[in-house]
């Protein structure tokens, strides 16, 4: 799917997501849009005592900011499928939430809604 398929919202996301990585040089980065419309982006963690995926970061400042629910998600990555630890806690917070997974070049090939 075409980054251009996406709303111009969902597109904000892949666009944050891939400077969250590209800032860091991170494995993934990922952002999340909350019910008001903020974005919360973040880049995958992996320390000696903890390790968070991008999706996980992003969703635990979203709520560590008060959001109590997530309009859409979205993960740039190079694997071919969403990690469950990330997909759990945008599940967590809102059941229906598209989290849109997209490669490095931001191209979009899979948007997850279970």
């Amino acid at each position: 799917m075409p980054e251009s398929d996406l709303s111009a919202e969902d597109t904000k996301l892949v666009t944050l997501a891939r400077a969250a990585r590209a800032r860091t040089g991170a494995v993934e980065g990922a952002a999340v849009r909350d019910g008001d419309g903020r974005t919360y982006n973040a880049a995958s963690v992996a320390l000696p005592s903890l390790s968070l995926t991008a999706l996980q970061l992003a969703v635990a400042s979203a709520v560590a900011s008060g959001a109590g629910k997530l309009e859409a998600a979205a993960v740039v990555t190079e694997a071919s499928s969403l990690d469950t630890l990330g997909h759990a806690a945008v599940r967590d917070v809102s059941p229906a939430a598209p989290i849109h997974l997209a490669a490095p070049d931001a191209t979009v090939f899979a948007t997850v809604t279970d």
